[in-house]
């Protein structure tokens, strides 16, 4: 927020401070409670500095829900999740979901990380990114890379616009593992029809300028892939390295800040092989916490990036302040 320093600022400020403190105190009440609340949102962005890039966390949006046991430690008794959320000062069957895109300029490119819930999402709040991708100074035709990490419909949704390429500057990579399982024509059916046929609504269609790559793989200078299986089979995240700065983009290894990271061996029914998906989690945490790398993860709550401390055979989120600024 800026606020004007100029002289006449100043007077003003000075003369309404000095109206204040001589006013009687029931006519300052009465002044408040006549004042109309400005309808300001929140620009739903944050942007910081990693060494040469700016990262700029975007939020699509938040979507409040029920039963959070429903979701996360579905192998664990109701009563158990419940105590780990009331001990955390969370309420014990509401929780709200963010999702955050990440938008990396490189210097020499502008790279989207996941792209939100879409047009279909926006009556319900949702699938924001174009707004506020503007909002922070960028148009969807400044993209020139398009990365998604997993095929899950909260990150491919934004791909599209009205039936073409929301980017259409951009080329597109994501592993090929991935794309392998969920094009393959027996997803088309059962428990993963829904997710396959939006697969080939978003993703098919641009599979001729999508590169696809694997583990270890370079995206740009300074952005590695690493696989991170188990939440779906070839999800992936990416390690980004600028002039001795680190981030880890860890989008969906963790889906909730204390149940998935204080509590990292418990199932989340979001995790389609949710053993690999506990072994995942605790191998990327032990990374993070061991190397005091900073992260940003796509359901972390907003602005999304924190760290990880060894917490009581887990982890616990601390949240960024400064440390970027500096």
């Amino acid at each position: 927020m800026t606020i004007a320093t100029d002289r006449r600022s100043v007077l003003k400020l000075g003369l309404a401070g000095g109206a204040a403190l001589a006013s009687p105190q029931i006519m300052v009440r009465a002044a408040h409670a006549q004042a109309a609340m400005p309808d300001v949102d929140n620009p739903g962005f944050s942007r910081f500095r990693l060494g040469g890039f700016e990262v700029t966390a975007i939020n699509d949006g938040l979507r409040p829900g029920d039963g959070v046991h429903t979701i996360f430690g579905v192998d664990r008794e109701e009563a158990e999740v419940t105590a780990l959320l009331e001990e955390n000062f969370l309420p014990r069957d509401r929780f709200v979901n963010s999702f955050t895109p990440t938008l990396v300029n490189t210097g020499s490119e502008l790279i989207l990380f996941d792209t939100g819930l879409g047009a279909g999402a926006r009556e319900g709040g949702l699938g924001r990114l174009r707004e506020r991708l503007e909002a922070s100074g960028y148009g969807a035709d400044d993209v020139s890379v398009v990365v998604v990490t997993h095929f899950h419909g909260d990150h491919i949704g934004g791909l599209m616009e009205n039936g073409a390429p929301a980017f259409p500057n951009a080329r597109y990579v994501t592993g090929q593992a991935e794309y392998d399982f969920w094009t393959a024509q027996e997803r088309l059916s059962g428990p993963t029809g829904n997710a396959a046929r939006a697969v080939q609504a978003n993703v098919t269609p641009l599979a001729d300028q999508t590169t696809f790559i694997g583990d270890g793989d370079e995206v740009a200078p300074g952005i590695t892939a690493m696989l991170a299986a188990g939440h779906t089979p070839g999800h992936m995240i990416f390690h980004l390295e600028s002039e001795g700065r680190r981030l880890l983009l860890t989008a969906d290894t963790a889906n909730h800040y204390v149940a998935s990271l204080q509590r990292p061996d418990w199932h989340v029914s979001f995790d389609m092989d949710k053993e690999a998906g506990a072994a995942t989690r605790r191998r990327v945490f032990d990374m993070v916490a061991a190397e005091r790398i900073p992260f940003l993860g796509y359901h972390m709550p907003f602005p999304a990036a924190g760290f990880a401390e060894r917490l009581d055979g887990g982890y616990r989120f601390v949240p960024v302040s400064y440390q970027f600024l500096l």
